[in-house]
């Protein structure tokens, strides 16, 4: 895949997480794409974890990898930016 590829499966990974995580998130279609092209990054460094795989070995995943990847992205990034 190109990065013409990478870019477009970002765009509707992040998309997708941004859809299914509760409340607003305020970012734009930079943000996005990449929230989903490092969710792809975090879903894989997950699945080596509960597969016994090398963890330090960096890996993307699959469509699914990359949204659960992008909502845990979200929520940890709501935990360390919260608006009071």
């Amino acid at each position: 895949m190109g990065i013409c590829g990478w870019i477009i499966f970002g765009f509707f990974a992040g998309l997708i997480a941004r859809a299914l995580m509760p409340g607003e998130q305020k970012m734009g279609f930079i943000r996005t794409t990449l929230l989903g092209v490092a969710g792809s990054f975090v879903g894989g460094f997950l699945a080596s974890l509960i597969w016994q795989g090398d963890p330090m070995v960096i890996q993307p995943t699959g469509f699914i990898g990359a949204i659960i990847g992008a909502l845990v992205l979200l929520i940890v990034g709501s935990w360390f930016f919260r608006s009071k």
